[in-house]
């Protein structure tokens, strides 16, 4: 029942018959209101909003249908002229676009989570040991396997031999990855199966000798001797490795990534997932370039879906420069003779250069040392002959010589770095590379200028997976312990705009995706997160703390903080 008070109309209404006619001119009103408004799937209101597009604008609420956002504007605005059974009061809380890390290694990562001992941050040798114990325990038979050692951690920073490993675990083989991927600590064990010895040489690679022997330290292409007889994973095994890591990249606000070296299987498998809505985070494919992801994918051009993008081929120039195989122009000044490791001839990138020039699909290359950067710039200028839409990118792009910051910006080359290996690596760099050539490295600013836009990253499991200690690390220059005082490097920190953009609108242009990610836009897909504090306003020290309410994909909420209200 509908009750209309007589204080609300003039004395001159309150006869029946003029009372009749005002309250059917109300009824008319309010239908001819509601059906005004468009029904929508979600509203969101009372949030402050950055919508990260070409102004940076601010917003209080939007509408969402069929995934995407067709609405974005004041409170006022947008519960005036639609409405949902799904109406979420934010209650002031801070809503950017879902976070984009630009190159990660996902499928890697779950795979780590299942079978891996953890061994980041261990203080010594024989913690790495202890650790390894306690894993062999819950994993008693087939390989042991570990992840994240790194010996600029421990008292002495010499790398390890397999002696301590072969007293621990003498009759079974032992394969530990360090942090970066790029060296492998291995025992006696391994090294038998593997049918390495002191006269095995690896293009690309080197198995480093002590006493005439290997001595257990595998760098880069050494590496795959002994992970090539590792038995492969099963499909079972790859699908729980990917659920486990979306879990853990939904938990932190990750929408959309790109995995950074990916076979034909795994892509597949992950295109099945998600035509399924069991893998519901969007996936930008690196390729292997395997013959296999030739013939499947490269030679048939761009395989696009609203989840997944396989448009790109992933190489790599060299090693790290915490492991000494990153390609330099000069010696490392904490290793005379050695400049690094080229992984493959010229030949061969020059061939799958071509073949993804010819059908459509980017080239990202891996590029630490100046060497290595120098080496791949020339190589893409070759064929992108200056002035181009192709956006081919420099992964890393860590140590760059001045000489050839121009040949970004005149060949439209992306580079595309990680603001926490500048803050991991800045305790041990110069030793690497000496006081000259620190100019040189992690320069983010003066790599941003190049293009005027710059994808972030993690590279995760390489660093954490938060990509909130990228937004800090990329203004801050700074560990979460405020060290150095100023910054590392203060002058190449990044703007909070520039960070923030990084991680959403850049990481998606990167992939060409810029017109359907990457900022709440109308027509664009309702990815997007809140979060319990302005990270644009708060005093950046905070930024790591602050937490994570709920992250949403297609305008469908898939993961809640268990402590959000």
């Amino acid at each position: 029942m509908i009750t209309i008070c007589k204080a609300c109309f003039p004395a001159s209404l309150s006869k029946p018959g003029l009372l009749f006619t005002a309250f059917l001119t109300f009824l008319l009103m309010m239908n001819t209101s509601c059906k005004s408004r468009q029904n929508v799937d979600l509203i969101l209101y009372n949030a402050h909003i950055y919508s990260v597009d070409e102004d940076f604008s601010q917003a209080e609420a939007f509408a969402v249908q069929a995934g995407k956002f067709v609405a974005v504007g004041s409170r006022e605005e947008i519960l005036s002229s639609y409405q949902s059974d799904n109406v979420i009061d934010a209650k002031g809380k801070f809503v950017y676009p879902g976070f984009y890390d630009a190159h990660c290694h996902f499928y890697g990562y779950g795979s780590n989570l299942l079978k891996r001992a953890d061994l980041a941050g261990t203080p010594s040798p024989e913690d790495v040991i202890l650790r390894l114990k306690k894993h062999r325990e819950l994993n008693p038979s087939g390989w042991l396997e570990g992840r994240g050692w790194d010996q600029n951690d421990w008292p002495a920073k010499d790398f390890p031999d397999k002696h301590l490993l072969d007293e621990a675990f003498p009759d079974i083989p032992v394969y530990l990855i360090r942090i970066d991927g790029h060296a492998a600590w291995v025992n006696s064990k391994a090294l038998e199966l593997a049918g390495i010895t002191s006269s095995t040489i690896v293009q690309g690679g080197s198995v480093i000798l002590k006493d005439n022997e290997p001595s257990g330290i595998l760098i880069d292409e050494a590496m795959e001797l002994v992970a090539s007889i590792i038995p492969p994973a099963d499909e079972t095994f790859i699908q729980k490795a990917l659920l486990m890591a979306q879990e853990k990249c939904l938990a932190n606000g990750l929408t959309s990534l790109a995995d950074a070296g990916l076979p034909k299987k795994t892509i597949l498998l992950i295109d099945s997932m998600q035509q399924a809505d069991i893998l519901k985070i969007r996936i930008y494919a690196m390729l292997d370039p395997s013959e296999e992801n030739i013939l499947q994918f490269i030679q048939n051009g761009p395989y696009v879906t609203d989840k997944l993008s396989v448009r790109s081929v992933k190489l790599y120039a060299d090693g790290a420069l915490g492991s000494r195989g990153a390609c330099l122009l000069e010696d490392y000044s904490d290793d005379a003779g050695n400049r690094g490791i080229l992984i493959k001839p010229e030949n061969e990138y020059r061939t799958i250069c071509q073949l993804a020039y010819d059908n459509g699909y980017q080239v990202n290359t891996h590029a630490i040392g100046d060497s290595a950067n120098r080496f791949i710039l020339g190589i893409y200028a070759d064929f992108l002959k200056g002035d181009n839409a192709l956006r081919w990118r420099i992964e890393h792009a860590q140590v760059v010589h001045p000489d050839d910051m121009k040949l970004f910006a005149e060949n439209r080359i992306i580079p595309s770095v990680q603001p926490t290996h500048a803050t991991s690596d800045m305790y041990w760099a110069e030793k690497r590379l000496g006081a000259g050539r620190m100019a040189e490295a992690y320069a983010y600013q003066t790599l941003l200028q190049t293009n005027e836009w710059l994808p972030l990253g993690t590279d995760f499991p390489i660093e954490q997976i938060n990509p909130l200690l990228t937004f800090y690390a990329a203004i801050a220059r700074q560990d979460v312990h405020g060290f150095p005082e100023g910054g590392f490097q203060p002058g190449e920190a990044l703007s909070r705009e520039q960070a923030l953009r990084g991680m959403t609108l850049w990481a998606a242009k990167a992939a060409f995706e810029e017109d359907v990610k990457g900022s709440i836009e109308v027509g664009k897909w309702a990815d997007f997160v809140i979060l319990d504090k302005d990270i644009m306003e708060i005093p950046i020290q905070e930024a790591p703390g602050v937490q994570l309410i709920s992250t949403w994909i297609s305008g469908l909420e898939v993961y809640q903080a268990n402590n959000s209200n």
